[in-house]
């Protein structure tokens, strides 16, 4: 049975709702940009999953004219105290693929 794609973009709240539910119990993709991103800002892994747990979708979903996904993202500190976002999309409705993070040094808070 094939599994939904993700046609449309989703709203903030519904997007982060259809995270959790991958984090809990779908398939989380790591690219190799986020992994070359992931690997020059110094993080591992357990910060991102903070992130995506715990941070907040505060844009519009974007459409990726290369793709043609709706690429998502999220910000917030990591237990580092540094604030991050991570950009991503939905693959299959059960599936994120993370495509990249970032931090952002004017948002870092002293730890």
């Amino acid at each position: 049975m094939a599994k939904a794609k993700i046609a449309e973009g989703l709203s903030n709240e519904i997007a982060k709702g259809v995270l959790a539910d991958c984090l809990e119990d779908g398939v989380i993709i790591q690219g190799r940009h986020f992994r070359d991103e992931m690997a020059a800002e110094g993080l591992c892994f357990e910060d991102i999953w903070y992130v995506l747990r715990c941070g907040k979708i505060a844009d519009a979903a974007e459409l990726d004219i290369k793709t043609g996904e709706w690429k998502y993202k999220v910000e917030g500190y990591e237990p580092g105290s540094r604030w991050l976002a991570v950009v991503f999309s939905f693959k299959q409705i059960d599936t994120v693929f993370l495509i990249t993070v970032y931090s952002v040094e004017s948002r870092r808070r002293d730890a």
